[in-house]
């Protein structure tokens, strides 16, 4: 049995895909990771344990090599009541903007 160029095109292709998912999903635990550690040092819960993705486009890194920057969102609560929202930007597999508000909730 010998594949066709059409086969071998094919099987590339599929392989191009496995690996961009493994990656996407690597990269995403990396921020999940991150926001966790953020929520841990300000002292507040990282709300439903999870990022979502909101943007991804292709970027340069420090050495001028092309890679895929990802925008993440987490929600934390502070006082258990009051959700509030994060972001995370990746740049390959390294973390490189992590904002959370600044607004604490006032005591009534």
């Amino acid at each position: 049995m010998s594949l066709s160029v059409g086969d071998l095109l094919f099987l590339l292709v599929l392989a191009g895909g496995a690996s961009w998912f493994l990656n996407s999903l690597r990269v995403r635990e990396l921020a999940l990771q991150a926001a966790r550690r953020a929520c841990t040092r300000h002292e507040v819960q990282l709300l439903d344990q999870t990022v979502s993705g909101v943007r991804i486009s292709l970027s340069r890194d420090r050495r001028r090599r092309w890679r895929v920057w990802r925008q993440y969102r987490f929600e934390y609560t502070v006082d258990g009541r009051e959700r509030q929202a994060g972001e995370l930007i990746m740049l390959g597999g390294q973390l490189q903007a992590l904002i959370m508000a600044e607004k604490r909730p006032t005591l009534h």
